[in-house]
């Protein structure tokens, strides 16, 4: 089928535009605050621990969040996709309007942000981790249905009734959309499975399995629509058929299953009902 007629640039005036690209962002920061918020006032998500933040802290914590994601989005693809641009053309590393962002990188940006913001504010690093995680699928969501409006991140020629032709592949061949495979199983079914995580059995109240699940999950996610997504074409080959990005996703895959495990052993018998914690709210 033939890609739909989407403008990325919502609208512009003069020089100014706004991008769909720009509101995706904006878009899962501001709802996955709000859920954030949302939880941390459910009390009955935290039968044994109180949450590690109160919302006002939530509010500070964004601004945190949000420059991780820009700063570790923007070095992580520089730094795993076009290291070039370091001694080539350094003025470009700064110029993130016009794109080029990693999620593994900005993945990095946000855990060494909320890394600091632990520090500074004396909360468990782990469980801020947990409340965080619960809230990245929705800004996932909404970034792979904006990679598909810019017609970017295709997949792999495909014969599948659903195919696609990307103006961008130049070729004319019917591809996979992977950015909405991503956005469906990154998006919808990882917050799926989190949502059942922190509302079924209060997985909240164990110390990185929360984290975990999803760091776990998005790695094996993102290796298996590896498999239908076309390679950067400018990157070297890779032995075994792996890609720059399933090679970024193995660790996270072990990173998330030593988190599950480790928060699992906890044994939570030895927590009164609704222990209270350093900053934790009353």
């Amino acid at each position: 089928m033939p890609f739909p007629d989407f403008d990325p640039v919502l609208f512009q005036i003069g020089p100014f535009a706004i991008r769909w690209y720009a509101l995706a962002y904006v878009a899962g920061i501001l709802v996955g605050w709000r859920y954030a918020v949302a939880m941390v006032r459910n009390a009955s998500l935290w039968p044994r621990r109180a949450p590690p933040v109160i919302p006002d802290q939530i509010d500070d914590l964004i601004l945190w969040v949000t420059l991780g994601v820009i700063v570790g989005g923007r070095l992580g693809h520089v730094l795993f996709y076009t290291p070039s641009l370091i001694w080539t053309d350094p003025i470009e590393i700064v110029k993130v309007w016009n794109g080029g962002m990693s999620f593994h990188g900005g993945a990095i940006g946000v855990f060494v942000a909320l890394i600091l913001y632990a520090w500074r504010n004396a909360i468990d690093v782990w469980r801020l981790g947990d409340l965080t995680a619960a809230a990245v699928p929705i800004g996932l969501f909404f970034g792979r249905i904006a990679n598909f409006i810019n017609g970017e991140l295709w997949g792999r020629p495909t014969d599948l009734p659903w195919g696609v032709i990307f103006p961008g592949s130049g070729d004319g061949v019917p591809r996979h959309p992977s950015q909405l495979y991503e956005a469906a199983l990154e998006g919808l079914v990882l917050f799926l499975v989190l949502l059942w995580a922190t509302h079924g059995p209060k997985l909240l109240n164990r110390r990185g399995v929360v984290m975990g699940m999803f760091t776990a999950g998005y790695g094996l996610i993102r290796v298996a629509v590896e498999t239908v997504r076309e390679p950067d074409t400018y990157l070297s080959d890779f032995p075994l058929g792996l890609t720059m990005g399933m090679m970024l996703s193995i660790p996270m895959i072990a990173f998330g299953l030593w988190l599950i495990v480790r928060g699992l052993r906890e044994d939570l018998s030895l927590l009164p009902p609704r222990a209270r914690e350093a900053n934790a709210p009353a």
